[in-house]
C-alpha cells in the first residue's frame, strides 16, 4: 500500500482557528471508548483477586530474565520501580492532573516521553500477568503493584498497597506545557518561576533533569529545581530526600552508547515494531548495551538488595564530574578503592565504580537536604520509614479518599494528605426530617442566591483529576477555604453561622440518636433554594438529596495542602482572578472538566446559575433575566435574542455591553464566558435547545440532574 502525496487527514477546527474554544476535554474518556461497557464494576472485579497469588506471579516475572530484554543482575525490580514511579510521578498539585490512576503511561504522549525510555519493555514483561487476570486487575493498579512487589522482593518492607485505579481507554487531554520540542523548557521556566499548573522542569520529564537544570551539572541549582518540581507534586524536603535516596538504592541507569544509537520513540515507530520504541542499533541492543537516560551505572554495591549503601557511598566518598559513554554528565568517586565496588549487571567478573547524578550530589551539597540525608544515614530505620511513607504517598496521592481503597493490604494509618472525614456513627435523617429541615432553612432569613452560592462553593471545590475537595467534610467553614475570594468570605461567614445555628437547633429536636452534619445542611440548603426558585418561576420540581456527609475537624485538615484547591477562576460563578492560568473561556472548560461535566451539563449549569443570581460578589454580569433568584431559562433566551447587539465595554475592559439594537439602551452586561455560549457554534447549538419554546421542561430537568451530580461528586459511598 503506497502513501499518497496528498494529506487526506481531517483537520480540527483548532487547526483552522487556533483561538476557537476547544471543548474536546469535556468529551474525553467517553464510556463508549470502554470495551468493558458501562455496567462494569472494577471494585467488584478486583475483590475476586487473590492478592497473594497475584504478587507471587509478579515476583516470578521479576526473576525470570527474558532473552529479548535481559534483566539487570537477573532481576527486573529496578525497571519496575522506575515504571511505577514514573506512572505516579506525573501528578501535580495545582490541577490534580497526572498520576497513576487511569494507567495513562500506556498512551502517548507519556508512552513516548524521553523520560520514559524503555518503560514500554516493562509493561510488555508484565503482559502475561495482565493477560491472566484480565479485567480483574487494571493496568493502573498492576504498574504500581509491580513497583511494590519489586521493593519487597529486594528486601524492603513497604507500607502497603491499595487497588482501585480504574483504567482509562484513551489519552487524557492534559496541558503538559507550551514547548513544541521534547526536553525544551524555554516557555515554562523563567527566573526560577515555573508556569502553573506544571510541575516538570522540562517537556517530557517527570520531575527534574538528573544532570542539573538543562544538564548544567550544578548540584545547588539542581536542589532548587528539585524543591520546586517535587513541591509541585506534594513532596516536602524530607520526602524528596527519602524518595531520591530510596529510589536510587536499587537498580541502575543505562547509557552504554551514544544517543544516536537509539531509534524513534513508540509513537513514531513503524507498525512492524508493534509499539516498541527506542530500538538500539548498537551492540546487542540490550543488556550491557542498553541506552535509556544516557546516564550509566549503579549507585550501590547491592543494586538488587535494599540497604543504606546509597547514603554511605554519597557521604563516604568524594565525587567528581565525569561523562557517561552516552556523553551525559554524572559523577564518580575519586577514591581508587571505590573503582571496583559494583558488580556489572550483565558481564560476569566485571566490576564498576558506583555513580551519582547531579541530583544525588545535591543531597550532599545543599545544606537543608544534607541535614536530612545525614540523619537518614545515621539512622537507617528512620530512613526506611521515611521512604515507605513517601513511596506510599507518591503512588497513592491521586487515588482519592481512603473509601476508594481496595484490597487486603491497605494500611491502617490515616494520613492528612488523604483528606479524611469522620465515619458516620449515628442514624441519618429520613425523608420526613429532610422535609422539615428544608422548611427551617427557607425560613432562616437567607436568600435563594446566598444558599445556592454557599452550596456551590462547598461542593464545586471537588476536582475529578485527583478526587479532592467537595462538600463532604464541610471544610468550607475551615481555613483556608473560608477565606477564598471566590467564596465572598464576608457573606459566607454570615451564611455559615446561620446554617450552623439551624443545624444545632434541628439536631436538638431529633430523637433516636439521629443527627445531621453541617455538610449535609449546606447541600440541603442549596436544594431547598433551587426548589423555591423553580416554584417561584411557576415550575415546581424536586431536587434529590441523600444525607450521609460528615464534618471534618480542623486537625484533620492541612491548610497548606488545601490551599492549592483555591479556584483562580470559576465560570459558574462568573469569577476570574489575575492568578488564573488560562483565558476566562479556557478556564470555563478547565473547571467543567475538573467537575467531570459534559458539554450539555456545563451549559445548563451556567444558564441556571446566572438566573439564580449566583455570581461571586453578587455581580450582575450574565444575569440576563428580569427575575433574578428564580430558576428560569432567560439566560439562553436573551443571549440568543437578535434584538440585542453586543459590544466591548469602553469603561470596563474585558467586559461587554448588550444594547437594544434599535434604541441603544443598555440591557445587559457580560463576560467572555457568558458570550461564548452564543458565539461558539457547538455551545450555541446546545443553548438553542434550552432557549426553544419547548425547552423549558428539559432545562429544568437537566439543571437539577447536573446540580445533583456536582453536589454528590465526592459521595463515593453512593457509587
Amino acid at each position: 500500500m503506497s502513501a499518497s502525496s496528498t494529506d487526506t487527514r481531517a483537520r480540527s477546527n483548532q487547526f483552522w482557528w487556533p483561538e476557537q474554544l476547544n471543548l474536546a476535554p469535556l468529551r474525553a474518556q467517553d464510556l463508549r471508548s470502554n470495551p468493558y461497557g458501562e455496567e462494569f464494576d472494577y471494585a467488584e472485579a478486583f475483590a475476586s483477586v487473590d492478592l497473594k497469588s497475584l504478587k507471587s506471579d509478579i515476583e516470578k516475572t521479576l526473576t525470570t530474565s527474558q532473552p529479548w530484554w535481559p534483566a539487570d543482575w537477573g532481576h527486573y525490580g529496578g525497571l519496575m520501580i522506575r515504571m511505577a514511579w514514573h506512572s505516579a510521578g506525573t501528578y501535580r498539585i495545582h490541577d490534580g492532573r497526572g498520576g497513576a490512576d487511569g494507567g495513562q503511561q500506556r498512551f502517548d504522549p507519556l508512552n513516548s516521553w524521553p523520560d520514559n525510555v524503555s518503560l514500554d519493555k516493562a509493561r510488555r514483561l508484565l503482559w502475561p500477568i495482565k493477560q491472566k487476570y484480565g479485567r480483574s486487575v487494571s493496568w493502573a493498579d498492576l504498574m504500581i503493584l509491580a513497583g511494590n512487589v519489586s521493593l519487597e522482593s529486594m528486601g524492603f518492607d513497604t507500607l502497603g498497597f491499595a487497588g482501585g485505579r480504574v483504567d482509562d481507554w484513551e489519552a487524557d487531554r492534559v496541558y503538559w506545557g507550551a514547548e513544541t520540542q521534547m526536553l525544551a523548557n524555554n516557555q515554562r521556566y523563567h527566573n526560577g518561576q515555573l508556569e502553573k499548573p506544571l510541575a516538570a522542569l522540562q517537556m517530557g520529564l517527570i520531575y527534574v533533569n538528573p544532570e542539573g537544570p538543562n544538564g548544567n551539572g550544578d548540584p545547588l541549582a539542581a536542589a532548587a529545581d528539585m524543591r520546586l518540581s517535587f513541591g509541585r507534586m506534594a513532596m516536602n524536603d524530607e520526602e524528596i530526600v527519602a524518595l531520591v535516596a530510596g529510589g536510587h538504592t536499587l537498580g541502575k541507569a543505562h547509557g552504554a552508547h551514544k544517543a544516536d544509537c537509539i531509534g524513534p520513540e513508540p509513537g513514531a515507530t513503524p507498525v512492524e515494531q508493534q509499539g516498541l520504541g527506542w530500538r538500539n542499533r548498537c551492540g546487542k541492543g540490550n543488556a550491557e548495551d542498553t541506552v535509556t537516560s544516557g546516564l550509566e551505572g549503579a549507585w550501590t554495591q547491592t543494586p538488587t538488595a535494599w540497604s543504606v549503601l546509597y547514603l554511605d557511598n554519597l557521604f563516604r566518598f568524594d565525587w567528581e564530574k565525569t561523562t557517561s559513554p552516552a556523553g551525559a554528565t554524572q559523577w564518580k568517586p575519586t577514591d581508587e578503592s571505590a573503582q571496583q565496588l559494583v558488580p556489572d549487571a550483565h558481564v560476569d567478573g566485571k566490576h564498576n565504580p558506583p555513580v551519582m547524578f547531579t541530583t544525588d550530589i545535591a543531597l550532599k551539597q545543599d545544606p537543608g537536604f544534607r541535614q536530612i540525608a545525614e540523619r537518614f544515614w545515621k539512622n537507617p530505620k528512620e530512613f526506611d520509614l521515611a521512604f515507605a511513607r513517601a513511596w506510599f504517598k507518591l503512588t497513592h496521592r491521586d487515588l482519592g479518599p481512603r473509601s476508594r481503597y481496595l484490597g487486603s493490604e491497605v494500611p491502617q494509618e490515616v494520613f492528612a494528605w488523604q483528606d479524611p472525614v469522620p465515619d458516620v456513627d449515628h442514624p441519618l435523617i429520613d425523608e420526613q426530617d429532610t422535609a422539615a429541615l428544608k422548611l427551617a432553612l427557607l425560613d432562616a432569613g437567607l436568600t435563594v442566591p446566598e444558599l445556592v452560592r454557599t452550596a456551590w462553593a462547598s461542593a464545586a471545590s471537588y476536582r475529578g483529576s485527583d478526587m479532592r475537595g467537595g462538600a463532604n467534610g464541610a471544610r468550607i467553614r475551615l481555613a483556608p477555604q473560608k477565606d477564598w475570594p471566590a467564596n465572598t468570605p464576608e457573606e459566607l461567614t454570615r451564611v455559615l453561622k446561620r446554617l450552623a445555628e439551624i443545624q444545632q437547633q434541628f439536631n436538638q429536636s431529633l430523637s433516636g440518636g439521629k443527627r445531621v452534619s453541617l455538610a449535609d445542611v449546606i447541600v440541603l440548603g442549596g436544594a431547598a433554594a433551587i426548589e423555591k426558585a423553580a416554584k417561584d418561576a411557576g415550575h415546581p420540581l424536586h431536587v434529590p438529596f441523600t444525607p450521609g456527609r460528615t464534618d471534618a475537624a480542623a486537625e484533620m485538615t492541612d491548610p497548606l495542602s488545601f490551599a492549592v484547591l483555591e479556584p483562580t477562576a470559576d465560570a459558574f460563578r462568573n469569577y476570574y482572578s489575575d492568578r488564573a492560568y488560562g483565558s476566562p473561556t479556557e478556564m470555563l472548560v478547565e473547571k467543567a472538566d475538573l467537575l467531570t461535566l459534559t458539554v450539555p451539563e456545563m451549559t445548563v449549569l451556567i444558564g441556571g446559575m446566572r438566573a439564580l443570581n449566583a455570581n461571586a460578589g453578587q455581580s450582575s454580569h450574565g444575569v440576563f433575566t428580569d427575575a433574578p433568584g428564580t430558576l428560569n431559562r432567560d439566560f439562553f433566551v436573551n443571549l440568543l435574542d437578535m434584538a440585542t447587539v453586543w459590544r466591548p465595554s469602553n469603561d470596563n475592559p474585558g467586559l461587554f455591553e448588550g444594547r437594544d439594537r434599535e434604541s441603544g439602551e443598555l440591557r445587559w452586561t457580560a463576560t467572555p464566558v457568558d458570550l461564548v455560549f452564543g458565539s461558539n457554534s457547538e455551545l450555541r447549538a446546545v443553548s438553542e435547545v434550552f432557549a426553544a419554546d419547548d425547552g423549558e421542561r428539559r432545562f429544568m430537568e437537566e439543571f437539577v440532574a447536573a446540580w445533583t451530580k456536582v453536589m454528590t461528586l465526592d459521595r463515593f459511598d453512593l457509587q
